[in-house]
């Protein structure tokens, strides 16, 4: 049994097929990557992993728990935990405190306690702070700790996005296209930043374009093409694969 497995899963749009029969398993320790053309599904089957969505048909499991159709807190409370395609964090917010965001799932004070301002309440705030700051030392960005998110340069930025996920203590993290808008220095940067998480036993899940990101970090690959797998292997197997090739390089040129 992997960790996460989907099996079979369907998702449609009106008459859009955006999803259909997509099975595939993710290992323990396993960095996965999920590549295709535009439109060929990849965030949606993310959406449908993390509970933004809700599949049509088919089954998520993490552990071999069904987790399909759950709300996202839920997901995240069983170990995963996500980044986006465009950057989100609470921009006026310093980055510690975005980071603190994610932790808080981890907590057990409830609203009235933290009202009352009770003992454990303010033990357990000191230890989210400390935890997150732990996470921003291991990432890079203690000395920007007390500065507002939004003032961080852009790929900055997407580190501190990875702070709020890993804050929740994933056992998957699911990364959307991570490297979206960086140059190749930043991109560098996250390359190696996904292997450090992957070496501290966080399985990663990571939908990407930039195909060298994809091809150096990747145990396997899933491709997607208008909504189903087409191929599934080592990135050597992938990079050998007639119809990877001919949906991305077209048939005359495959």
């Amino acid at each position: 049994m992997s960790l996460l497995d989907v099996i079979q899963v369907n998702r449609s749009f009106g008459g859009l097929r955006a999803v259909q029969e997509v099975s595939f398993g993710v290992e323990q320790n396993m960095i996965k990557a999920i590549i295709g053309p535009n439109g060929a599904g990849k965030t949606t089957l993310f959406n449908l992993i993390s509970g933004t969505l809700a599949p049509d048909s088919g089954t998520v499991q993490i552990n071999g728990t069904h987790i399909q159709g759950q709300p996202p807190y839920r997901i995240a409370l069983q170990g995963i935990s996500r980044t986006f395609q465009n950057v989100k964090l609470f921009s006026h917010m310093t980055v510690l405190e975005n980071v603190m965001v994610g932790r808080h799932i981890r907590s057990r004070a409830g609203f009235a306690s933290a009202m009352l301002r009770l003992p454990h309440t303010g033990k357990e705030e000191r230890a989210i702070r400390e935890k997150s700051m732990e996470l921003l030392r291991m990432l890079g960005l203690h000395d920007q700790a007390e500065q507002e998110a939004a003032s961080l340069p852009f790929g900055k930025q997407r580190i501190v996005e990875f702070g709020r996920a890993l804050a929740t203590e994933p056992s998957l993290l699911l990364l959307d296209e991570p490297a979206a808008g960086l140059n190749i220095y930043e991109t560098a940067q996250i390359s190696e930043l996904i292997m450090k998480i992957r070496g501290q036993g966080i399985t990663v899940l990571v939908i990407e374009h930039d195909m060298s990101l994809v091809m150096n970090i990747s145990d396997e690959i899933v491709v997607l093409s208008s909504g189903s797998k087409i191929a599934e292997g080592t990135p050597d197997e992938i990079q050998k694969n007639g119809e990877v090739i001919r949906v991305y390089l077209g048939e005359e040129n495959a």
